[in-house]
This record gives structure tokens, C-alpha cells and sequence, in this order.
């Protein structure tokens, strides 16, 4: 069953019809959703929500991202963060456009779910040992911030 909180046209901040990229508010508004977006993608998965059953996207849809790619965990199958891209439609005008991001990589939090608290729990104990560095999510993210930067750099230079 899912809550009031993982249903965007609940709880999303619908009064904000467009971003304006130079304020904080705005900026801090949409990063939120998109940490947002990726503790539903993860409940999505748990749930077997799929297709229109999946509340996910329009925590990211609404403010005209895109979903490139979830981040998984090899270690329990969980997705624990999200890499987005900004797609802005042509006919959207906004002088602060310039100052949108291209790419998001946001990264949830620990859950307390049964489907997933023992694994959150164990590399929030890595975390307080200084050690989460060497965990597998960490190097899952660590590869998708390069590969993410790869890209770019391609598409940039050729």
C-alpha cells in the first residue's frame, strides 16, 4: 500500500510550475524530489509496481528529467540511487535555463523496510566506522559518477 508521501500530486511541491535555476529554494526543491524519486523507485521495486502502478516518475517527470539509469546494489538487488538527465522541453523559456543542471546523481538514505534494512543498516555501520568507501554501493557509485563524466566529456570534445 503506498503512502501520502510517495505520491507526487500529494506531497510534490506542485506550486512550483517552473525553476527558476539561480534560486536556492528552487534548486533545493527539485534536488529533494530527486532523492525523493529514488526512496520510490526502491519501494516501486519492492511493491512490483511497474509501468502506471509506479509512483517514481513523477517525482522526476515534473520537472523534465529524465531516469538514465538506477543504481543497484549487487549485494541485495535494492536501487539506492539514480542518475537523471535534464531535458527541458524546446518551447520552455527561462532565463535561468543555462544554470539547470544536465545531469542529477542522487542517492537515498537508509530504509526501514524489511526488504531492505538489514543491508541499510549494515553499511550505515560502515559509515560510522569510516569504511563506507569500501563497500560495493560505493564503488557502484564511484563507476556511474565516472562513467556519467565520460560521457559528457565525450559528447563535449568528441
Amino acid at each position: 500500500m503506498a503512502s501520502e508521501r510517495e505520491s507526487f500530486d500529494l506531497s510534490g511541491p506542485l506550486h512550483l510550475t517552473y525553476v527558476l535555476w539561480d534560486n536556492p529554494y528552487h534548486r533545493m526543491s527539485v534536488a529533494a524530489c530527486l532523492v525523493q524519486a529514488v526512496y520510490i523507485l526502491e519501494r516501486d521495486r519492492q511493491e512490483n509496481r511497474e509501468g502506471s502502478d509506479a509512483l517514481a516518475p513523477p517525482w522526476w517527470t515534473f520537472f523534465h528529467f529524465q531516469l538514465l539509469r538506477p543504481l543497484v546494489d549487487d549485494v541485495d538487488s535494492s536501487i539506492f540511487g539514480a542518475i537523471y538527465e535534464f531535458k527541458p522541453p524546446s518551447s520552455q523559456s527561462n532565463d535561468t535555463l543555462y544554470r539547470s543542471p544536465r545531469y542529477v546523481i542522487a542517492f537515498r538514505g537508509t530504509l526501514t523496510k524489511a526488504h531492505s534494512v538489514s543491508r541499510d543498516v549494515e553499511l550505515d555501520i560502515h559509515f560510522i566506522r569510516q569504511g563506507l568507501h569500501q563497500t560495493s554501493r560505493s564503488n557502484i557509485a564511484i563507476q556511474a559518477v565516472r562513467n556519467t563524466v565520460a560521457t559528457v566529456v565525450i559528447q563535449m570534445f568528441g
